[in-house]
């Protein structure tokens, strides 16, 4: 069917004059609405005010334009069915065949500091969405463009002299409740936020913009891409990382390097993080980076090989140096030095990502959510802890403030291992990790063979509760001075007399820490 007669309507001008220009090379008039007929009149194209198709004014400051039966039977009337052309000829109706249209910059408003909520209600599109809409419901009678990457394909039809296939009306039509989809989930999104303190809705929506098309997914017989969460959240993330150099990043590193910088997050001091298949393998604080690094990989100097390293300080030329000499997929730090650049430059596959504000930024509240078959789960983020004070010693022996001080440390690592879950540690740096096993036993048996002779006068933190007393012994005879656990086990005198037995202090959280 040819195009007779276009509707422009557009927020984001970008490019809508060249193809106006192209539409009417082609003998189509267009319709047009507010300050995109203004636009278009300033370039001499040609225009029929929207106001002399409805005989009615935009009215109620633009709020009311294209609101009318004028404008959307030309639309919405099938071609094919003779009562529908009947109806629109009684009523001297002409067909529109073809729609451009995008809507209020919504996103961009609320991205403003201090945004009004009356600012943010007059972003709210509501003429657009229609127009999409209903041309979008009768695709095969009206070409809906609701993004500028699609004018190309437009121009380029009516330089050939070619008619849109049903196949990319289709896809117009799809791509078009799609971006009104989207645009309605971040108002909604935005308003709960601003209106409520309500979390679990019971019905929601997840808006997602595509950030990264990747290679292949988990394994390499697996599609799969990166989306990003909308409205966009200005907290240093994974997501708004910038990649300063090597390979683009694949699906298991976006998932290890997320956890690299959900883990520096604990920590204040200058602290190096290393991850090795979503889990740490080698955690450290201390007064500078290089010993931070030093330490985090004396822990497991096997494990860190193609694993991912995150700081929260810059990265200069010492520690630059000292990273050179392994294989690693990713490094992440708030900046770099030329010199620590320079050196990282010899290999163009490591992966760079520069974040800024992770030196300084603490998790802020919200939701997260998994995805199941056929589902989704929601929880709230992990971070709050249980302070200090809140905390039980039940052992006999009482633990040192330094004891103290590292259990702190430990239980912000521990938190951030696969469960079930232990971690040992000396001071601020970690000595032994055991975690994703099915028993805790098992756990603490592996963290003391890696550690072997480190874990000796260390503190051991657990995730969970230990449902025997099996691996306090082992901890007691790999040399374990203090332990830190949730407590909350139908055997817990049996634990706590075991501590007391090897002369270990011990203190219950009451706060258990799974990561599935």
């Amino acid at each position: 069917m040819k195009v007779q007669r276009v509707l422009i309507s557009v927020s984001d001008k970008t490019g809508i004059k060249e193809l106006a220009k192209d539409l009417v090379k082609n003998d189509i008039e267009i319709i047009s609405t507010g300050g995109t007929a203004a636009l278009l009149k300033k370039h001499g194209v040609p225009i029929v005010e929207i106001s002399s198709v409805t005989d009615f004014p935009e009215m109620l400051d633009g709020r009311v334009k294209t609101l009318h039966p004028r404008i959307h039977a030309g639309i919405l009337a099938q071609r094919s069915k003779k009562e529908h052309m009947d109806t629109l000829k009684s009523f001297n109706i002409q067909t529109i065949d073809m729609v451009v249209c995008n809507l209020y910059p919504f996103e961009q408003t609320i991205k403003k500091k201090n945004v009004s909520l009356n600012d943010v209600i007059e972003n709210i599109d509501i003429g657009g969405p229609t127009l999409i809409r209903a041309s979008a419901k009768n695709y095969k009678d009206v070409i809906i463009i609701t993004n500028k990457d699609q004018y190309p394909i437009i121009q380029s039809n009516l330089k050939e002299k070619k008619e849109m296939t049903l196949s990319q009306r289709e896809k117009f039509a799809l791509e078009a409740f799609s971006h009104t989809a989207q645009y309605d989930a971040i108002i909604s999104t935005y308003l709960r936020g601003r209106w409520t303190n309500e979390l679990l809705s019971t019905d929601t929506t997840i808006a997602l913009r595509k950030k990264q098309d990747m290679r292949y997914g988990e394994n390499p017989h697996l599609k799969a891409g990166f989306y990003e969460q909308l409205p966009p959240t200005d907290e240093p993330c994974i997501t708004n990382a910038t990649q300063l150099q090597g390979k683009a990043l694949s699906y298991n590193n976006i998932l290890d390097s997320n956890d690299a910088i959900e883990t520096i997050k604990e920590f204040t001091d200058p602290t190096c993080v290393i991850i090795k298949h979503a889990t740490p393998c080698g955690i450290a604080s201390a007064k500078n980076l290089l010993d931070a690094w030093k330490n985090a990989y004396s822990t497991d100097t096997y494990s860190p090989f193609g694993g991912i390293v995150s700081f929260n300080r810059s990265v200069g030329k010492e520690v630059a140096e000292e990273l050179s000499s392994l294989f690693l997929e990713v490094i992440i730090a708030p900046s770099f030095s030329k010199d620590a650049l320079n050196i990282f430059s010899k290999k163009k596959n490591l992966r760079i990502l520069k974040l800024e504000g992770i030196d300084s930024t603490i998790n802020t509240s919200g939701m997260v959510f998994r995805s199941v078959i056929g589902g989704v789960l929601f929880q709230d983020r992990d971070i709050e802890m249980t302070p200090q004070k809140n905390w039980k010693i039940v052992s006999k022996k009482k633990p040192t403030k330094q004891q103290l001080k590292s259990m702190d440390f430990a239980v912000r690592c521990v938190k951030h291992v696969k469960s079930n879950s232990v971690v040992f540690v000396k001071e601020t740096e970690t000595v032994g990790i055991g975690g994703g096993q099915t028993a805790r036993v098992d756990a603490t048996w592996i963290a003391t063979h890696k550690g072997k002779e480190n874990i000796k006068k260390s503190i051991l933190a657990s995730d969970a509760f230990f449902p025997f007393r099996d691996a306090v012994d082992i901890a007691a005879e790999a040399g374990v001075e203090a332990i830190i656990q949730p407590g909350g086990s139908i055997r817990d005198e049996e634990v706590i007399q075991a501590a007391d037995e090897h002369g270990i202090a011990m203190v219950f959280t009451g706060q258990r820490y799974f990561r599935h």
